[in-house]
């Protein structure tokens, strides 16, 4: 299991919050994922087996936030 933290741009409210949160967590592997609106950032721990930091920064990419 991997955990790291990745930064997140284009986020204002809380419905930004949830829509990145969903993006990440519909990732095959991801098994936690964390968004801080605040800071901008998301922690998110995934099977680096089944996926990578690649997919994952292409999942919020393609939700319409920048990774």
């Amino acid at each position: 299991m991997v955990e790291t933290k990745l930064k997140v741009g284009g986020m204002s409210c809380g419905h930004c919050k949830m829509h990145v949160e969903k993006a990440i967590s519909g990732v095959a592997g991801v098994s936690y994922v964390d968004v801080d609106l605040d800071k901008g950032e998301a922690e998110v721990s995934y099977d680096e087996t089944v996926t990578d930091i690649d997919a994952i920064k292409k999942a919020v990419n393609e939700s319409g936030y920048k990774a």
